[in-house]
């Protein structure tokens, strides 16, 4: 099987050569061995929007050449790509640019299209890919978990350890979790002399009513945050760390940009 870096980057490459050939999830999804449903997750996943939009975008995008450099009517263009009929063409057409393709062609108007994807080299790791940070606001939150004192050369072994051993035992423990498949992993109280750090292995809950006895709680105030997201060919109980330092090398380096602005919150960015 292809790693993800791969197979997402061939799905972008066989979405461009199949523009005029009706290319979609279900002949991506044969060609590479996997169910249409893994594809369509994969890819929205990966870039935050459904691949039937995504190609359904390119497909007008590239059909603006013969709009514009031809005289070909526009039933034939539709017919070239993948429409059936000349105003099912015009619809999508039109709410895809705003505007209608015969108006376009007599106005020549600037219009904006969504340009094909890419993946950047950077991002990929051995066994995986880190996409890059989305900026965004997470409003005021409340976590209840373990609390794990783990020395800072021991961190990519002994956190991952500390997240399965909370999430197979005192995780049900805890009655009011507000997101039940979500773990959160947090690290503060970063002491440098001592050379260790808190690392709380969590999850978010309604409220601290009710926390069993022993377990560590924490609130959040809301903040900007870098989401990052990673896609591996493993399971999280599989997280070496090997991965793990990959992940860990490329956050700091962002986090560290000289050009940016962003500073790391009690050893958290």
């Amino acid at each position: 099987m292809l790693r993800p870096y791969d197979l997402l980057n061939n799905i972008l490459i066989d979405i461009e050569k199949g523009i005029r050939k009706g290319v979609n999830s279900s002949i991506l999804a044969r060609k590479y061995s996997l169910s249409e449903g893994h594809i369509r997750r994969l890819f929205r996943f990966a870039f935050k929007q459904p691949i039937a939009g995504y190609i359904r975008s390119r497909m007008l995008a590239a059909s603006l050449d013969e709009l514009l450099k031809t005289d070909m009517n526009i039933l034939d263009i539709a017919l070239n790509y993948g429409y059936r009929y000349e105003q099912t063409y015009i619809r999508a057409f039109k709410d895809e640019f705003g505007i209608l393709p015969g108006k376009l062609r007599k106005t020549k108007q600037i219009i904006k299209i969504k340009p094909p994807l890419h993946l950047i080299s950077e991002n990929k790791l051995d066994e995986g890919i880190l996409f890059t940070p989305e900026i965004v606001m997470v409003p005021g939150f409340l976590i209840a978990g373990n609390s794990n004192i783990i020395p800072f050369k021991n961190s990519v072994t002994l956190a991952p350890k500390a997240a399965i051993k909370f999430w197979e035992n005192d995780r049900k423990l805890i009655n009011n979790i507000r997101n039940p498949n979500i773990y959160i992993g947090f690290t503060c109280n970063v002491n440098i002399e001592a050379e260790n750090s808190e690392y709380i292995s969590s999850v978010q809950v309604e409220n601290f009513n009710d926390i069993p006895e022993g377990l560590r709680t924490y609130s959040f105030e809301g903040c900007l945050c870098a989401r990052f997201r990673y896609i591996g060919q493993h399971h999280y109980y599989d997280l070496s760390s090997k991965r793990a330092h990959e992940m860990y090398e490329k956050i700091w380096m962002f986090g560290n940009d000289k050009n940016a602005k962003y500073a790391f919150y009690n050893g958290n960015l």
